[in-house]
């Protein structure tokens, strides 16, 4: 036995070793043509304040007349993608002007390995500072009701739209969905607005405890919320205009969505209010790690559609 052992050892290291090259060598090939799918996506040029770089971003406008209120669609750690244009635009048919920008600064994928180096290479303060871009030219808009602005964000762009609402203290509302969160009532008390968390039963990134810890810090916290857990869901279990419009599940988180954003943005007319935050969070290793397992062998179907 051990003779074999001995023999098919070497042979095996190899193999491995040829497979994690791989693996490697994936990743900056996968990321190829990210710019030019990122010219193609989007429609408008955000001004960089302060000398930060410009931001592109996809702007979908409702019909009619404004001031409409507006929502930032936070992306998917794949990045801005043709899944996150259809949601702006379905979102946009109800009423709102829907920005949805690349935090990513040009990278965007459909393979995992690039996806999960795209997250851990994207630091939250530069998406900030993005966003803070963002919200400006929005408040530079005639047909935009700057203080009925809320956020809404899909796995890595729900835990964006959190940490960006804790920076942003005119920000009117935010939506999670399936996004890591943070659980101190000490941190969450500095939110300026309500808070949607919609999250999937089945979703083995985020385990039910932590959604019930966020809630319970939510609760503690006095900040208005509404947590919603949709059993037997998957992570990133929304995936697309079209089979959210199918219904089931997708359908059911979608209209949860719009009632939550017409109740604290079109019938609001300003935020609760809140002082300015300063908070570095950690990076979410462990989510992150999480969500690449949940991707590669879980339940998760959005691959399909991107």
């Amino acid at each position: 036995m051990w003779k074999i052992v001995k023999r098919t050892l070497p042979g095996l290291l190899l193999t491995l070793i040829g497979l994690m090259t791989l693996l490697i060598l994936s990743i900056p090939i996968a990321g190829l043509g990210s710019q030019a799918r990122i010219a193609a996506l989007t429609n408008t040029v955000i001004p960089g304040n302060n000398g930060s770089p410009e931001v592109r971003a996809y702007v979908a406008r409702p019909t009619g007349e404004g001031p409409f209120p507006a929502v930032i669609m936070i992306h998917e750690f794949f990045g801005l993608n043709e899944s996150i244009v259809g949601k702006a635009n379905g979102l946009a048919e109800e009423g709102y002007l829907v920005i949805a920008p690349d935090t990513m600064r040009g990278q965007t994928t459909s393979w995992i390995p690039r996806a999960i180096y795209q997250s851990i290479s994207t630091d939250q303060a530069q998406v900030n500072t993005d966003l803070d871009s963002v919200f400006a030219w929005l408040e530079s808009q005639p047909d935009v009701d700057i203080k009925r602005t809320g956020i809404a964000g899909f796995c890595y762009g729900g835990r964006v739209s959190l940490l960006y609402s804790l920076h942003n203290h005119r920000i009117a509302a935010t939506v999670i969905f399936y996004g890591s969160s943070e659980t101190d009532p000490e941190v969450l008390k500095n939110l300026p607005g309500p808070v949607l968390g919609i999250f999937g039963g089945a979703d083995s990134s985020i385990p039910l405890e932590e959604v019930r810890a966020f809630e319970s810090g939510l609760q503690q916290a006095g900040i208005p919320h509404e947590i919603s857990i949709y059993d037997g869901q998957p992570h990133a279990f929304v995936t697309d205009m079209a089979s959210i419009r199918a219904g089931g599940a997708q359908a059911q988180a979608w209209n949860q969505m719009l009632r939550f954003l017409e109740a604290n943005l079109k019938n609001r007319s300003s935020t609760r209010g809140s002082q300015p935050f300063a908070y570095t969070a950690p990076f979410a290793w462990r989510y992150y790690a999480m969500l690449a397992w949940e991707h590669a062998f879980g339940g998760i179907t959005h691959r399909r559609h991107e």
